[in-house]
C-alpha cells in the first residue's frame, strides 16, 4: 500500500458491505465521466468480486491507518532520540574529560599543600632552633624568621589551591554524573521506542491484507473474462484519464495510474476498442487472414476479433510520455515492479500490453 491511499480508507466489514463499497466506489467512478451511457448489462457477479477485492486490497483498513499513523510518529521519536544520543556521548565524554583532569589537579593540589605544610614545619622548626642558640645571633633568627614567613605565606596558597581544585572536581563529578544519568535515560528511551516500533510493524504486517486480496482477485480474473464477455456492452465501460476502460476495473486502475504519477512515472494508453476496430488492426497489421489467423503472424501481433480483451475494457495499451512502452523503460521497470499490486499483469511479448490476465 502506498502513503496516498490512506485518504480513501474505508473499513472492512462483511463480504456484502464489501461489495457494496466496491460498487459504491466504481458508481463515483462513472458519475465522474460526465456523459450519460446507455444501461448496461448486469454486472457479473466474479466480476464484482474481483472488483471488491482490488478495492479493499488498495484501502487500507481503518485499524491499520492507525498503526501506520502511530509508526511515522514512533519513527519521529527515534530519529530525535538518536540526535539526543549522539549530543549525550558527546556531553558525557566531554565531563569524562574534564573530570579526568579535575582527578589530576587535585591530586596534585593536593600533593602541593602537603609539601608546603611540611616546608612550614621545617622552617618553624629551623627558627626555634636558632633562637635558642646562645650566644643569640641575630642574623639567623631574622632569616629563619623570613623562612617561616615565606613558608607560611606558601602554604597558605596551596591551601586556596587545594580548596579550589577540590571543588571543581566536586562540580566535574557532579556533572559527569549528570551526564551519565542523562545518556542512560536517552538511550533506555531510544530502546522502548525501538522496542515499539518493531512491535508495531509486525502488527501492521498482520493487518495488511493487500496481498491476499489482490491474490484472490488474480485467482478469479479468467472468470471475470469469461462472464463479461458472455454480457459485455460497450455501456459497461468508463474513462479514466482519457483511457477507457471496463468499469470493473476503473477503480483499480485509475489507482494504479495515480501511484505512479506519485513516484514521477506518468502514463497513459489506449484500452476498450471495438471489435470493428478489432478487425481494422488486423487488417492494418497484415494479419494473413482476419478471423483465423493467430496474433503472432501478425506484423504487430494482434489479436482474433472477439478475443481481444481490449473489446471488453480489460486490457490497456500503455504508453509514457507519448511513446509505446519498451522493455527496458521507466514505465515498464515501474509496472513491473508494481502493476500486480492493481490486478495488472504483462502480455511478456509485448512491454505495453497489459491486463488482468496477462492474456
Amino acid at each position: 500500500m502506498t502513503a496516498r491511499h490512506a485518504r480513501s480508507a474505508q473499513p472492512i466489514r462483511s463480504r456484502r458491505s464489501v461489495t457494496a463499497a466496491a460498487v459504491a466506489a466504481l458508481a463515483a467512478v462513472l458519475t465522474m465521466t460526465g456523459t450519460p451511457a446507455p444501461a448496461s448489462a448486469a454486472v457479473p457477479a466474479v466480476a464484482q468480486k474481483w472488483s471488491s477485492l482490488m478495492y479493499h486490497s488498495l484501502t487500507p483498513s481503518p485499524a491499520y491507518l492507525k498503526v501506520r499513523k502511530t509508526l511515522a510518529a514512533q519513527r519521529a521519536a527515534l530519529r530525535t532520540q538518536n540526535e539526543r544520543i549522539t549530543t549525550g556521548r558527546a556531553t558525557h565524554s566531554t565531563a569524562q574529560n574534564t573530570l579526568t583532569t579535575a582527578v589530576t589537579e587535585d591530586s596534585a593540589a593536593r600533593t602541593r599543600y602537603a609539601i608546603a605544610r611540611e616546608e612550614l614545619t621545617s622552617a618553624r622548626n629551623r627558627l626555634t632552633v636558632v633562637s635558642q642558640q646562645r650566644p643569640r645571633n641575630a642574623a639567623a633568627v631574622a632569616a629563619a624568621q623570613t623562612a617561616v614567613t615565606a613558608a607560611a605565606q606558601n602554604a597558605s596558597t596551596r591551601r586556596v589551591q587545594a580548596r579550589t581544585a577540590a571543588a571543581t572536581l566536586s562540580a566535574a563529578q557532579a556533572a559527569s554524573g549528570t551526564a551519565t544519568e542523562t545518556l542512560d535515560k536517552v538511550t533506555a528511551a531510544w530502546h522502548r521506542t525501538y522496542d515499539a516500533i518493531q512491535t508495531n510493524q509486525k502488527r501492521m504486517a498482520s493487518l495488511d491484507r493487500s496481498a491476499e486480496y489482490a491474490s484472490q482477485a488474480a485467482a478469479l480474473s479468467r472468470d471475470v473474462v469469461t462472464q463479461v464477455r458472455a454480457s459485455f456492452a460497450v455501456a459497461d465501460t468508463t474513462t479514466v484519464n482519457g483511457i477507457t476502460v471496463h468499469k470493473n476495473v476503473a477503480f483499480a486502475f485509475r489507482e494504479m495510474l495515480a501511484d505512479a504519477k506519485a513516484d514521477g512515472v506518468v502514463l497513459s494508453g489506449g484500452g476498450f476498442r471495438t471489435k470493428q476496430r478489432q478487425i481494422e488492426l488486423r487488417k492494418i497489421n497484415g494479419c494473413p487472414d482476419v478471423w483465423t489467423a493467430p496474433a503472432s503472424s501478425c506484423r504487430v501481433p494482434t489479436a482474433i476479433p472477439g478475443r481481444s480483451l481490449h473489446e471488453l475494457g480489460l486490457a490497456v495499451d500503455i504508453t509514457s510520455g507519448g511513446s509505446t512502452l519498451t522493455g527496458g523503460s521507466a514505465g515498464f521497470k515501474w509496472l513491473a515492479a508494481n502493476a500486480g499490486k492493481y490486478g495488472y499483469v504483462n502480455l511478456p511479448s509485448e512491454p505495453w500490453h497489459w491486463s488482468i490476465t496477462g492474456g
